[in-house]
């Protein structure tokens, strides 16, 4: 399929997930209630940097936010502090009394229950993906009587992907691999992976699709050689430079990636971390861009 049909599919697909209201993806307290509810009468605590962003740019006050070793939004950086995202400390959120506590959804099966052990409701946004990012910001736009930043935010995205689309027209859609590193191991990213879903939206094809649902798979190295991928790509989930360097040296023993055509052509390039990491958030732009020379080459 032509580039420029995919991409055609894949926006079209996002936006009409985010117009309807796609109820899967929509943030949604763990009583079900999808009322609006006026921010002066309600506390929230943000427990991830990602989830911080969207707050702010709703213009959503705040009474606890994540501790994070990237910047928070200025008007967020003199609450308390909450823990950081995998493991915020419940004693500290239940002091603050929060009426919800506003959570990434890849960690909904571990947070979930602690939440509920200290009686506090939770909602779960969906951060796996661009798409999903914004349909959350609509479900949280209507909870919090704040459409109107959440239209403005949606309209954004529409402009800057029918730009970014453009360019594209006519091209063929490469193959491409993504590799997610860990200090000392790496794991194959899918479709469903907010790294996969960036190369989707760059009208890249994963060589391993949505993988049955998963965010990641293991792979072995002959696996990968066979669907012969055009590119591979390599992102970092922690400590970046252990882990650009043990794919370095991985590259460099492992005979058998002497053997991919994507390493042969020189077609193998490093993520920047900064950009491309395992939460959706409004950087999404800045890493369609770099990706744009790395399966494109202009």
């Amino acid at each position: 399929m032509k580039l420029k049909g995919i991409l055609s599919l894949i926006l079209a697909l996002a936006l009409s997930a985010l117009m309807v209201g796609c109820v899967d993806q929509h943030p949604e307290d763990k009583n079900g209630s999808t009322k609006t509810e006026a921010d002066s009468q309600v506390r929230l605590v943000a427990t991830s940097p990602a989830v911080a962003q969207i707050c702010s740019r709703l213009n959503l006050d705040l009474v606890g936010v994540c501790e994070t070793s990237s910047t928070l939004p200025e008007e967020y950086q003199n609450l308390t502090k909450v823990g950081m995202a995998m493991n915020p400390d419940l004693e500290v959120i239940k002091s603050l009394n929060p009426d919800y506590i506003l959570s990434p959804s890849s960690l909904e099966s571990d947070l979930q229950p602690k939440y509920a052990s200290i009686g506090v409701k939770s909602i779960f946004l969906n951060l796996k993906s661009v798409d999903g990012m914004y349909s959350s910001i609509e479900g949280l736009g209507e909870k919090f009587d704040r459409q109107s930043e959440a239209d403005e935010m949606l309209s954004e995205f529409k402009s800057f992907m029918d730009e970014y689309s453009s360019k594209n027209d006519g091209k063929e859609s490469p193959k491409v691999l993504v590799l997610m590193g860990l200090p000392g191991s790496y794991i194959v990213a899918t479709d469903n992976s907010y790294v996969g879903s960036l190369v989707k939206l760059a009208g890249g094809t994963n060589v391993y699709g949505d993988g049955g649902g998963e965010e990641f798979l293991t792979a072995n190295t002959e696996d990968m050689q066979a669907k012969d991928p055009d590119i591979i790509l390599r992102a970092a989930h922690a400590m970046p430079d252990q882990v650009k360097e043990m794919f370095a040296e991985e590259f460099e023993t492992n005979d058998v990636w002497k053997h991919f055509r994507a390493v042969q052509d020189g077609k193998v390039y490093d993520l920047d971390s900064s950009l491309f990491n395992m939460s959706a958030n409004f950087s999404y732009s800045e890493a369609l861009k770099e990706l744009q020379p790395m399966l494109y080459g202009d």
